[in-house]
């Protein structure tokens, strides 16, 4: 006796390659809708992010060359 996959509240109907392709794309469409909500706070944070990476470069970088830097005094006689 063969068995049959039923899903639930389907009545003991058989699951068709339409229930399986309407649940899907439910599915991913709901997930899709929440990346693009998502998004403009995600590319505000980056962008923040890139602009204190930038600014700690820089600021390491000043601080380097000054420590580098000859310090050179000329006095005139």
């Amino acid at each position: 006796m063969p068995t049959t996959t039923t899903k639930a509240g389907s009545n003991g109907r058989r699951i068709t390659r339409e229930d399986l392709q309407a649940a899907y794309a439910q599915v991913v469409g709901e997930g899709e809708a929440t990346a693009r909500a998502a998004a403009p706070r995600g590319f505000a944070v980056a962008g923040a992010c890139a602009i204190l990476l930038l600014a700690l470069a820089f600021l390491a970088g000043r601080r380097r060359g000054r420590a580098r830097s000859a310090v050179v005094e000329i006095r005139r006689l």
